[in-house]
């Protein structure tokens, strides 16, 4: 397997691309990359057709990248629209170890490191003492305090208002 770095431009989103990034997916990819840089090539054909990795190019043509790591598959036929399910739901067939993400986040988030840029927030975690800290402002929405009851409809973060 050769990665080759290709122009953002040469590469093109499969038309019959079954996934869906909404906007909190695309700015946890966006985050990542930033953070990260690319750390794993995208999959394409020999058209240049992404076979693995649109929400990378997607994120990666937003930020205004030129070029894109990427290997080219010598699939054909069947096995590309194959290929595209598989590596979707292989992914999505995993499920999270609670206590160890739990464990990892809390960390993080502990560190100062922003677990919001990749797509995390603090009661992912499970402990509930964690979802009584504020992560940031930019994640409230003013629409959100219309009725509550002295507890953040984000964060969870329980207050008393008497004086």
């Amino acid at each position: 397997m050769k990665i080759i770095n290709k122009s953002i431009d040469a590469v093109s989103i499969d038309p019959a691309n079954e996934r869906l990034h909404p906007d909190k997916n695309m700015d946890a990819i966006k985050g990542s990359l930033l953070k990260f840089g690319q750390q794993k090539p995208i999959v394409i054909d020999e058209k240049g057709i992404i076979l693995a990795g649109n929400g990378t190019y997607a994120a990666a043509k937003a930020l205004g990248w030129d070029k894109i790591k990427v290997v080219v598959s010598d699939l054909s036929g069947l096995d590309k629209a194959g290929y595209r399910l598989a590596d979707n739901r292989t992914s999505e067939l995993a499920e999270w170890d609670d206590d160890a993400l739990g464990k990892t986040l809390q960390y993080l988030y502990e560190e100062d490191y922003s677990i919001v840029d990749i797509g995390f927030d603090v009661g992912d975690w499970g402990n509930p003492d964690s979802a009584k800290t504020v992560t940031s402002s930019k994640e409230l929405d003013p629409n959100d305090f219309d009725n509550f009851d002295n507890i953040c409809p984000k964060c969870g973060f329980e207050w008393n208002d008497k004086k």
